[in-house]
C-alpha cells in the first residue's frame, strides 16, 4: 500500500513520465543510481523527482522487509502512475526501481541485477558497501533494463 503523505509534491501535479530509475542502497548510503529514459521527458527534468520518490520509499521498504521473508518485495509504494518495487539482498542491500510495468519483468530484472551485484562483490578490487563506479556494471544494468523493462 502507498505511504500516505510520503510524497507531498503529488498534489502539485508533478509527474515522472517516460523515465525509470534504479537505486541500489547499501547500509550507509546509495551505492548506484541509473535512470532509463523511455519517453519524451528529458532525464534531467525528472531526475530529482525520481530520486525523491525512491528515497521517500526507503521506510516502506524496511517495513515491507520486516513482514516478508522473500528477497523480492514487489510494490512497496506508488506515485501517480508509477510503482516503487523493492528487492533486498542476503546482505541487506536494497534495490529500488521506479517503474510502471509488468511485475514479472521487474522480478526477472531484479534477479539479474542481483546476479551482477554478487559478481561485483566477488571482485577483489571492489570494496564492499562503497559506491559502484564500474562502467561495465553500468553498461550491463542498462542492457538488462532494455531487455526487461522496455
Amino acid at each position: 500500500p502507498p505511504h500516505p503523505g510520503s510524497l507531498p509534491h503529488a498534489e502539485q501535479g508533478l509527474k515522472a513520465d517516460g523515465t525509470m530509475m534504479l537505486l541500489i542502497v547499501g547500509s550507509k548510503e546509495p551505492l548506484y543510481e541509473a535512470e532509463f529514459n523511455t519517453g519524451a521527458a528529458k532525464p534531467d527534468e525528472t531526475a530529482h523527482l525520481n530520486q525523491f520518490i525512491l528515497h521517500s520509499a526507503m521506510d516502506m521498504v524496511d517495513e515491507a522487509a520486516e513482514n516478508n521473508p522473500n528477497m523480492y518485495l514487489k510494490v512497496v509504494d506508488r506515485f501517480n502512475d508509477q510503482n516503487v518495487y523493492a528487492y533486498i539482498t542476503a546482505g541487506h542491500c536494497r534495490f529500488l526501481l521506479l517503474h510502471n510495468g509488468n511485475e514479472e519483468a521487474v522480478r526477472n530484472f531484479f534477479q539479474e541485477v542481483y546476479e551482477l551485484y554478487v559478481k561485483l562483490l566477488m571482485n577483489p578490487f571492489y570494496e564492499h558497501d562503497t559506491p559502484i563506479l564500474s562502467q561495465s556494471f553500468d553498461q550491463r544494468i542498462h542492457a538488462l533494463a532494455r531487455r526487461y523493462l522496455h
